[in-house]
Protein backbone atom coordinates (compact mmCIF):
# COMPACT_ATOMS: atom_id res chain seq x y z
CA UNK A 1 0.00 0.00 0.00
CA UNK A 2 1.29 3.41 -1.36
CA UNK A 3 1.21 5.94 1.85
CA UNK A 4 1.52 9.53 0.90
CA UNK A 5 4.14 11.31 2.72
CA UNK A 6 4.59 14.55 4.17
CA UNK A 7 5.10 17.51 1.20
CA UNK A 8 8.79 17.62 0.86
CA UNK A 9 10.64 20.96 0.48
CA UNK A 10 10.19 21.33 -3.47
CA UNK A 11 11.50 23.88 -6.19
CA UNK A 12 9.16 25.07 -9.15
CA UNK A 13 10.35 23.82 -12.38
CA UNK A 14 9.28 24.73 -15.78
CA UNK A 15 9.01 21.23 -17.78
CA UNK A 16 8.72 21.06 -21.28
CA UNK A 17 9.05 17.33 -22.78
CA UNK A 18 8.85 16.14 -26.46
CA UNK A 19 6.30 13.87 -27.30
CA UNK A 20 8.71 11.02 -27.49
CA UNK A 21 10.09 11.19 -23.84
CA UNK A 22 8.44 9.26 -21.62
CA UNK A 23 8.62 9.50 -17.72
CA UNK A 24 8.46 6.47 -15.64
CA UNK A 25 7.60 6.55 -11.72
CA UNK A 26 6.84 3.70 -8.99
CA UNK A 27 3.83 4.23 -7.42
CA UNK A 28 5.90 5.55 -3.94
CA UNK A 29 7.65 8.12 -6.56
CA UNK A 30 3.79 8.23 -7.93
CA UNK A 31 2.72 9.50 -4.62
CA UNK A 32 5.53 11.80 -4.27
CA UNK A 33 4.64 13.73 -6.85
CA UNK A 34 1.28 13.51 -6.15
CA UNK A 35 1.38 15.36 -2.89
CA UNK A 36 4.21 18.10 -4.06
CA UNK A 37 2.10 18.80 -7.18
CA UNK A 38 -1.67 19.20 -6.16
CA UNK A 39 -2.92 21.41 -8.73
CA UNK A 40 -1.94 19.54 -11.17
CA UNK A 41 -4.15 16.52 -12.87
CA UNK A 42 -1.48 13.27 -12.61
CA UNK A 43 -2.17 9.83 -13.48
CA UNK A 44 -0.40 6.60 -13.85
CA UNK A 45 -0.37 4.34 -16.16
CA UNK A 46 0.27 0.06 -15.66
CA UNK A 47 3.36 0.70 -16.98
CA UNK A 48 4.36 3.38 -15.04
CA UNK A 49 4.57 6.16 -17.14
CA UNK A 50 3.30 9.74 -15.63
CA UNK A 51 0.67 11.06 -17.56
CA UNK A 52 0.12 15.56 -16.58
CA UNK A 53 -3.02 16.40 -18.03
CA UNK A 54 -2.97 19.98 -18.62
CA UNK A 55 -5.66 22.08 -17.19
CA UNK A 56 -9.21 22.23 -19.17
CA UNK A 57 -10.96 25.32 -20.98
CA UNK A 58 -13.80 26.33 -19.47
CA UNK A 59 -16.18 24.37 -21.62
CA UNK A 60 -14.63 21.32 -20.48
CA UNK A 61 -14.66 22.90 -16.83
CA UNK A 62 -18.25 23.60 -17.36
CA UNK A 63 -19.12 20.05 -18.73
CA UNK A 64 -17.40 18.31 -15.78
CA UNK A 65 -19.59 20.28 -13.41
CA UNK A 66 -22.59 19.40 -14.88
CA UNK A 67 -21.73 15.48 -15.14
CA UNK A 68 -20.47 15.71 -11.61
CA UNK A 69 -24.07 17.85 -10.41
CA UNK A 70 -26.03 15.25 -12.07
CA UNK A 71 -24.56 12.37 -10.60
CA UNK A 72 -24.22 13.45 -7.34
CA UNK A 73 -28.09 14.26 -7.73
CA UNK A 74 -28.29 10.45 -8.62
CA UNK A 75 -26.61 9.27 -5.84
CA UNK A 76 -28.20 11.47 -3.17
CA UNK A 77 -32.22 10.30 -4.50
CA UNK A 78 -30.57 6.79 -4.49
CA UNK A 79 -29.80 7.03 -0.67
CA UNK A 80 -26.17 7.80 -0.97
CA UNK A 81 -25.35 4.24 -1.41
CA UNK A 82 -21.50 3.89 -2.15
CA UNK A 83 -19.07 6.44 -2.74
CA UNK A 84 -19.14 8.71 -5.51
CA UNK A 85 -16.16 10.84 -6.78
CA UNK A 86 -15.06 13.55 -9.03
CA UNK A 87 -12.09 14.03 -11.00
CA UNK A 88 -9.56 14.69 -8.79
CA UNK A 89 -10.04 11.45 -6.90
CA UNK A 90 -7.12 8.85 -8.00
CA UNK A 91 -7.78 5.25 -8.09
CA UNK A 92 -5.05 2.28 -7.70
CA UNK A 93 -6.64 -0.42 -10.47
CA UNK A 94 -6.12 -4.05 -9.95
CA UNK A 95 -3.60 -4.02 -13.39
CA UNK A 96 -1.28 -1.15 -11.08
CA UNK A 97 -2.62 2.06 -12.85
CA UNK A 98 -3.47 4.77 -10.60
CA UNK A 99 -6.60 6.69 -12.91
CA UNK A 100 -8.75 9.70 -12.07
CA UNK A 101 -12.30 9.37 -14.13
CA UNK A 102 -14.10 12.63 -14.59
CA UNK A 103 -16.70 11.05 -12.60
CA UNK A 104 -16.89 7.66 -10.95
CA UNK A 105 -19.13 5.47 -8.44
CA UNK A 106 -18.53 2.55 -6.28
CA UNK A 107 -21.09 0.21 -5.04
CA UNK A 108 -21.53 -0.24 -1.03
CA UNK A 109 -20.45 -3.52 -1.30
CA UNK A 110 -17.55 -3.19 -3.35
CA UNK A 111 -16.39 -0.24 -1.11
CA UNK A 112 -17.62 -1.56 2.31
CA UNK A 113 -15.05 -4.83 1.19
CA UNK A 114 -11.78 -2.36 1.38
CA UNK A 115 -9.78 -2.80 4.45
CA UNK A 116 -8.89 0.38 5.93
CA UNK A 117 -5.73 0.26 4.05
CA UNK A 118 -6.72 -0.67 0.84
CA UNK A 119 -9.00 2.59 1.23
CA UNK A 120 -5.91 5.19 1.96
CA UNK A 121 -4.37 7.39 -0.39
CA UNK A 122 -5.91 6.06 -3.94
CA UNK A 123 -8.05 3.70 -3.08
CA UNK A 124 -6.94 -0.33 -4.44
CA UNK A 125 -10.25 -0.38 -6.52
CA UNK A 126 -11.82 0.15 -9.96
CA UNK A 127 -14.92 2.21 -9.64
CA UNK A 128 -18.10 0.62 -11.03
CA UNK A 129 -19.62 3.53 -12.95
CA UNK A 130 -16.71 5.63 -14.80
CA UNK A 131 -17.16 9.28 -16.91
CA UNK A 132 -14.60 10.46 -19.39
CA UNK A 133 -15.23 13.66 -20.72
CA UNK A 134 -13.02 14.52 -23.92
CA UNK A 135 -11.53 17.86 -23.74
CA UNK A 136 -9.67 19.75 -25.95
CA UNK A 137 -6.44 18.28 -25.48
CA UNK A 138 -7.78 14.42 -25.14
CA UNK A 139 -7.49 12.38 -28.50
CA UNK A 140 -10.15 9.48 -29.08
CA UNK A 141 -8.06 6.77 -29.51
CA UNK A 142 -6.26 7.60 -25.93
CA UNK A 143 -9.76 7.84 -24.27
CA UNK A 144 -10.93 4.94 -25.74
CA UNK A 145 -8.16 2.65 -24.60
CA UNK A 146 -8.43 4.38 -21.05
CA UNK A 147 -12.36 3.55 -21.09
CA UNK A 148 -11.46 -0.20 -21.90
CA UNK A 149 -8.72 -0.01 -19.42
CA UNK A 150 -11.33 0.37 -16.42
CA UNK A 151 -13.71 -2.51 -18.05
CA UNK A 152 -10.99 -4.87 -18.06
CA UNK A 153 -10.34 -3.48 -14.41
CA UNK A 154 -13.67 -4.24 -12.99
CA UNK A 155 -15.98 -1.17 -14.17
CA UNK A 156 -19.43 -2.26 -15.33
CA UNK A 157 -20.25 0.64 -17.36
CA UNK A 158 -18.26 3.39 -18.40
CA UNK A 159 -19.36 6.48 -20.23
CA UNK A 160 -16.77 8.22 -23.04
CA UNK A 161 -18.79 11.84 -23.86
CA UNK A 162 -17.42 13.75 -27.24
CA UNK A 163 -18.99 17.27 -26.98
CA UNK A 164 -16.53 17.77 -30.18
CA UNK A 165 -18.38 15.13 -31.73
CA UNK A 166 -21.83 14.73 -29.91
CA UNK A 167 -21.58 11.06 -29.62
CA UNK A 168 -21.05 9.09 -26.24
CA UNK A 169 -19.37 5.34 -26.24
Amino acid sequence: MVQIPAKPETETLLLELPKTLKLYVTQEQFAVLAVCNRELQLERTARGELIVNPPTGWETGERNFSIIGQLYHWYEENGALGKAFECSTGFTLPNGAIRSPDAGWISPERWEALTDEQRSTFPNICPDFVVELRSESDTLPSLREKMQEYIDNGAKLGWLLDPQFYFAD
